[in-house]
């Protein structure tokens, strides 16, 4: 029987994984997830027989179920294999020290483990589109390495474009470029305001139906790449299976340590465990954006000004997949919205609560100063001559606040990013700079082309960043501008 997807804000919307996949955000401003009781499992065996297989094998192992019928198996061999071709996106296990690894998700076309996620995403819904002959624009709000990723994996697809919004002064030059420089159908906004206002942005454009049938002549034309969409959550799922098919534990738990910004990573891993992966502990690492944190200590949800972070990825304040790690565990939350503009008046209301002793059990999340970063990165680096990114530092001071320091337990913390994309920030914490990698040394010298938001954001009494009624106004007259000849 096929898997239904369900809106995390409409329990009445069923629909399957293609579908779930084209229309991007759900009914409600809801999140497309599948029923707890869905998630197949998979057998001791099953898992055991992963460590013959590749990395696109073991893909096809956990995804198939869950967009069957919807691509027929062959169908879905070929473009794992060429998704997950190792030649270009290969993986790297890296044994430290006792039981602790590092895998290292950095090493595909953009240098992010977004690349994983980007291109099973990009792949798949370019096959759905060629089937019927339909396209799409894609709607993506990055708060770093979302958005290079995401346009990479769109770049030159012929039944897609991308529109990728980016607060103008939160991320890194490397990182802007991997989106500003590709141009033909990559389109870059910068925005006045902080990834909070950006996705605000892009949710609200995924449901305006009538600007997508002014542009297009067809309403259904926006549809998501973000961790909002299906199609990026579930591939996520593969990166703990790959890592436990490398460890040759025969069958003993092992830990994950993950640094989580929109939670889409870490969401991927609850589903994993729930598959049957053998997972003692989940580690969510968070930087100063604690609210999820601070929520698992203390049972009180609480929505905070973004603040900014050497970990530019993780500047989240409120997690869009926190909506289906919330579902997964019994409670609901949303966000209220005013009548008029559909504009969030009051982010993360929990009107059920999740069963936070089964949460607790299964996961420890912590939030990692920003000075800690920088002593992570240097005390990684003194003692093993180990460059870590500002993301895999919080994965590492995450997992060693745990342990308590100590490294004897299987444990594999994901490294997220090449420390090649944060020169200043790897310079200030160990002097000196690390190697670029070719594909940003090559875009340093392009062209960028670039949209830009200027209208203010509203401002909360909080501090707190929101969409403004004018910035929306502006963005619509630009994407009329791009679309309407």
């Amino acid at each position: 029987m096929a898997i239904l997807y369900h809106s995390t804000n409409n329990y009445h919307e069923n629909v399957g994984f293609r579908q779930a996949l084209l229309n991007g955000l759900a009914s409600n401003y809801g999140l497309y997830m599948m029923a707890r009781s869905d998630i197949p499992k998979l057998s001791s065996n099953e898992i055991r027989n992963m460590e013959t297989k590749s990395y696109a094998e073991i893909a096809f192992s956990v995804l198939f179920s869950y967009i069957s019928p919807d691509i027929r198996e062959n169908d879905f061999i070929t473009i794992l294999e060429d998704v997950y071709d190792e030649t270009v996106i290969p993986v790297e296990i890296q044994k430290v020290t006792g039981g602790t690894n590092i895998m290292w998700l950095s090493k595909g076309p953009t240098y992010s483990f977004k690349d994983f996620a980007a291109r099973f995403f990009g792949r798949v819904l370019n096959h759905f589109l060629g089937e019927s002959g339909l396209k799409r624009t894609v709607i993506v709000a990055t708060s770093g390495d979302t958005g290079g990723a995401v346009a990479d994996a769109l770049h030159g697809l012929g039944n897609v474009s991308n529109i990728v919004f980016f607060p103008e002064d939160a991320i890194s030059d490397h990182q802007r470029r991997q989106m500003t420089t590709l141009k033909e159908n990559i389109y870059a906004f910068a925005v006045n305001g902080d990834f909070d206002v950006c996705q605000e942005i892009a949710k609200n454009l995924l449901s305006d139906r009538e600007l997508a049938s002014k542009c297009f002549n067809d309403p259904d034309r926006f549809t998501s790449a973000n961790s909002i969409s299906i199609g990026r959550l579930l591939p996520q799922a593969v990166y703990p299976f790959f890592a436990y098919s490398r460890l040759n534990l025969g069958g003993d738990k092992f830990t994950t340590s993950i640094p989580s910004g929109n939670f889409g990573d870490m969401m991927g891993t609850v589903i994993a465990k729930e598959m049957g992966l053998p997972i003692k502990k989940i580690v969510c690492g968070v930087n100063e954006n604690k609210e999820y944190s601070e929520f698992l200590y203390s049972g009180h949800y609480i929505v905070e000004p973004s603040i900014w972070s050497p970990s530019t990825a993780m500047i989240v304040s409120h997690p869009s997949n926190l909506a289906r790690l919330i579902e997964f565990y019994g409670g609901h939350i949303y966000d209220e919205r005013d009548e008029k503009m559909k504009r969030v008046t009051h982010a993360g209301i929990i009107d059920k609560m999740p069963d936070l002793k089964e949460m607790r059990n299964d996961i420890y999340s912590v939030s990692i100063s920003n000075e800690k970063h920088y002593e992570t990165i240097r005390g990684v680096y003194d003692k093993y001559r180990i460059i870590l990114d500002p993301h895999g530092a919080v994965g590492w001071k995450s997992y060693e606040e745990y342990t308590h320091g100590k490294y004897i337990e299987p444990a594999v913390i994901y490294e997220t990013a090449d420390p090649g994309k944060f020169p200043e920030d790897i310079k200030k914490a160990i002097g000196i700079h690390p190697e670029i990698p070719d594909g940003i040394r090559r875009q340093q010298s392009l062209e960028e082309r670039i949209y830009r938001i200027n209208t203010q954001p509203l401002v909360e009494k909080t501090g707190a960043k929101r969409m403004s009624g004018n910035q929306y106004a502006e963005v619509k007259e630009k994407i009329k501008s791009l679309f309407i000849k």
